[in-house]
């Protein structure tokens, strides 16, 4: 048992859970656990073996997962420490912020029914930031107070400070979770949450998550001073799970195959500003999940990307007549963003006793910033969407405000929110309005369909997402949306990111089944800042019963004692 991860159980479904990295928890995290808690081994249960991943003890693939799921009467604990540390991932040393001293921090493991609980602690000493936990993709079913949104569900954590988070793992699939304080994800706050459940293909192996990141020698907060006067900078590099080699240092990632096994990866892109293709040289990929979505497989040789999004795949070894080593590229793509070492950002897979430098040729591929085509995204579990009750049009355009500076702007609403009195509070205290600037659309009513028209005519694209939901994609294009466009309302792609094209349109629906206040933003970190985003306030009458008011109060006036004695000023939107 990892000392990460304490385990409560009352029985549960057999899963063979990987150890946590070996790191070092801080003293005061130990002593929060009772030791005198009785701790048992799991109970096993038959299915999920290398040849039957559909299954899953009672359940299956085919389990309608929105209005069922095990209940494993376990709890999986966590502790997280937020600290100052200086790291040199490509051989290259700058300042950064890390979970538990690790870049990605500790991947969270749990099974499909386990209740997670994670402790967060900000011990940063030098820096004067909050900090959040934002568990990305967990719809957060009646429990929004954990969504770990800083202005929306809570107020910062301040240093010296600590939070506790709890949830219900009722998706499965591999996700992350990352800070939501100003631009603190990308000076290296996250890591992998993987929760165990079916699959719709086969595999041998799991080698568990993989990050794809864009990376700088300077810290994103130095260089969003001129994403905010220039226009988004360029980034120096790139990381594949936190490595990458630059100018003759730092260490590749690299991964070993055997000859006949199928092995799962999970992708996630963590990426603050920059849209991947990714590939493996020689190896085809099949899709099996897109977000935490199980889809009906597909096969590819090229994986598009974007920020925020995880395509979990299965990659077949069977190259080895062909090479001992080959290379797994992430391309960023030059449409959308720029990136100095672009065509550098590379592992190795090999096969044998130990990697070498490979000299393998990459497939071809056009650059572009596109999703994967909605064609091949077909959920494994079908759901039909019903007619609108709600439309809402939404059309995304840039300007200089008055200080000169970039903002983005939804219907003419740049969103800016405040860290010391976040939505969750104003409903407690029975707000009736919100400011212009905190960008709330109110949904009052239960289980009403609500389409959201997003359009732009720049020629930026983005990826969208939402908070609390997973989304259907009715329709994603170029040029401009009108009511000759066809929507798919059945059983269309679902997931929780999704591109806006550029100078084109995007159409999602979700139902109004979880009530809370629900962040949608632009996953790109310096569109975030600059107000790319807007909040659904859903059931605004339910959601203070939802709420531990006790929780939420301390919280906001430990930051404000601190941020007062501190002097420290919010200067972006506030998400």
């Amino acid at each position: 048992m990892s000392p990460f991860q304490m385990e409560k159980t009352g029985g549960a479904c057999k899963s063979a859970l990987p150890p946590l990295m070996s790191l070092p928890r801080a003293a005061h995290a130990f002593h929060s656990f009772d030791k005198s808690a009785n701790l048992y081994p799991r109970s096993s249960c038959s299915g999920n073996t290398a040849t039957t991943r559909d299954e899953w003890c009672d359940y299956d693939i085919s389990t309608d997962y929105y209005n069922d799921a095990p209940d494993t009467g376990v709890t999986r604990e966590y502790w997280l420490e937020l600290t100052d540390v200086t790291v040199a991932p490509d051989g290259v040393s700058r300042y950064a912020q890390a979970i538990n001293n690790s870049i990605p921090g500790p991947t969270l493991f749990a099974d499909w029914g386990d209740t997670v609980v994670v402790h967060v602690s900000n011990a940063l000493s030098t820096s004067t930031n909050g900090t959040s936990i934002h568990f990305h993709g967990i719809r957060q079913n009646n429990t929004i107070q954990n969504d770990g949104v800083v202005s929306i569900t809570q107020c910062p954590i301040a240093p010296g400070s600590s939070i506790t988070y709890t949830w219900k793992a009722v998706q499965y699939g591999t996700t992350w979770y990352h800070s939501h304080f100003a631009l603190q994800a990308w000076e290296g706050v996250f890591g992998g949450i993987v929760i165990n459940g079916p699959t719709t293909a086969n595999y041998d192996e799991d080698l568990g998550v993989l990050f794809l990141n864009d990376w700088s020698h300077q810290t994103a907060d130095e260089l969003y001073v001129s994403a905010e006067t220039s226009g988004p900078p360029t980034l120096t590099t790139g990381l594949i799970n936190g490595t990458n080699v630059f100018d003759e240092t730092g260490h590749r990632f690299n991964t070993s195959f055997t000859e006949g096994k199928a092995y799962r990866l999970r992708v996630v892109n963590a990426a603050i500003d920059s849209h991947f293709k990714f590939s493996i040289d020689n190896h085809t990929m099949q899709v099996v999940a897109s977000d935490l979505v199980p889809i009906k497989p597909f096969n590819t040789s090229i994986l598009n990307i974007s920020m925020g999004q995880r395509y979990d795949i299965i990659v077949t070894a069977n190259q080895s007549s062909v090479a001992d080593n080959f290379w797994m590229r992430a391309i960023p793509q030059s449409a959308c963003s720029s990136n100095g070492n672009s065509n550098d950002i590379k592992g190795i897979v090999y096969y044998g006793s130990n990697p070498g430098t490979p000299e393998t040729t990459g497939y071809s591929y056009t650059d572009s910033c596109e999703d994967e085509d909605t064609s091949n995204l077909v959920p494994y579990v079908a759901k039909k969407v019903s007619s609108e009750t709600a439309t809402e049009g939404e059309s995304v355009t840039v300007a200089k405000n008055s200080d000169n500076l970039f903002k983005w702007y939804l219907n003419s609403t740049t969103m800016v929110v405040d860290w010391a009195d976040p939505t969750l509070l104003q409903v407690y205290n029975n707000a009736t309005t919100f400011n212009t600037s905190n960008a709330v659309i109110s949904l009052p009513n239960a289980d009403e369909w609500v389409y959201v028209v997003i359009s732009t005519t720049m020629p930026v694209p983005h990826p969208i997402h939402l908070h609390g939901f997973d989304f259907y994609i009715l329709a994603q294009g170029t040029g401009t949306y009108s009511d000759s466009v066809t929507l798919n309302t059945d059983n269309p792609p679902r997931r929780d990111v999704a591109m806006l094209p550029s100078s084109g349109y995007l159409v999602l629906a979700f139902e109004t089944n979880n009530p809370g206040a629900w962040l949608m933003h632009c996953h790109i970190g310096w569109h975030t800042s600059e107000g790319f985003g807007l909040q659904w306030v859903v059931r605004e009458s339910e959601i203070a019963d939802l709420i531990d008011y006790e929780i939420l109060n301390s919280t906001c006036t430990e930051w404000k004692t601190y941020a007062a004695s501190s002097s420290v000023e919010e200067d972006d939107s506030g998400i």
